[in-house]
């Protein structure tokens, strides 16, 4: 039996699908309350890009989370998608408690 597993979700699509479509708001209109250029919301929620520390503190702000929350998203999404790119190598690494001296 195959095991399936979940695409990791990019903290773009989640401020896109989560935020802006159900507040029926632009990137535009985003980008201009959090003092950002128009083209760096857009390119985040359409997840060609992560969010900066930068743009983690801006989108607390504005949404009444923490930079924290808008970072660790960031990080458990790389950390995944690097995860599932690198396997064979890592998987090549022997932990340093495990080895003979």
């Amino acid at each position: 039996m195959a095991v399936t597993f979940a695409r990791p979700m990019h903290p773009g699509e989640f401020l896109r699908e989560e935020y802006l479509i159900p507040l029926n708001m632009s990137a535009g209109k985003l980008a201009k309350a959090l003092d950002l250029p128009r083209t760096r919301i857009e390119r985040i929620v359409r997840e060609e890009i992560g969010i900066s520390t930068d743009t983690a503190l801006r989108l607390g702000r504005f949404f009444s989370t923490t930079p924290n929350f808008w970072l660790n998203f960031q990080q458990a999404y790389d950390v995944e998608t690097e995860s599932a790119k690198l396997a064979r190598a890592i998987d090549h690494i022997t932990p340093y408690d495990t080895q003979a001296d």
